[in-house]
């Protein structure tokens, strides 16, 4: 699967003068965990996170932190450019999947801005993978079957637990065929050609 068979299009966005409570809210009612931020032309120069805002906004609860002395709180910052992250971490559309989730989970990042030519195109999440690799069977199975009708084959594919199991192709080239073609559809995640 490539980045774009899985990823969120088009990107929620905000800009870096948008105030941290707004952006808040954004991340709240869009059910996100980071969005892209963009500036006037739409060029992505940063990435807001959950961690950022939340790391900026909450404040310690006064009941808690009884102090003997009065001390004065440092400004908090206003704005998302003041708390974002300045060099996000980004995928092209045309990755491998492996390769965007490699990163996604060897970092603390959670999600990854989509760039074409420096063009934001989407957002790849975890939550995004996970909704692909969840896909119920009979979808997956029409989708692989789809695409072997397209490709001209009578090859048949049936499908369990998302493993695909193509009946069919004979020699090595049919099967790397069969292997390519089902393996490029969300949630599919073996692919097993048996003599038909």
């Amino acid at each position: 699967m490539l980045v774009r068979d899985v990823m969120t299009s088009p990107a929620v966005t905000v800009t870096e003068g948008t105030t941290i409570r707004e952006a808040a809210r954004v991340l709240d009612a869009h059910a996100v965990t980071a969005v892209p931020v963009v500036d006037g032309s739409g060029t992505v120069v940063g990435v807001l996170s959950e961690a950022d805002l939340i790391r900026e906004m909450l404040l310690p609860d006064p009941r808690v932190h009884v102090e003997t002395a009065p001390t004065v709180d440092p400004p908090r910052a206003g704005r998302v450019g003041e708390v974002m992250t300045r060099m996000p971490v980004v995928v092209g559309p045309a990755e491998d999947l492996s390769v965007a989730v490699d990163l996604m989970t060897s970092t603390t990042v959670k999600s990854l801005p989509v760039l074409e030519h420096g063009r934001l195109l989407g957002v790849l999440s975890r939550r995004d993978v996970l909704r692909a690799l969840a896909r119920a069977d009979d979808m997956i199975e029409t989708e692989v079957n789809a695409l072997l009708r397209a490709d001209g084959t009578d090859w048949w594919a049936t499908v369990d637990n998302g493993v695909v199991e193509v009946a069919g192709p004979r020699s090595e080239p049919e099967r790397r065929v069969a292997e390519v073609l089902a393996g490029s559809v969300a949630g599919v995640v073996a692919v097993r050609c048996v003599n038909g």
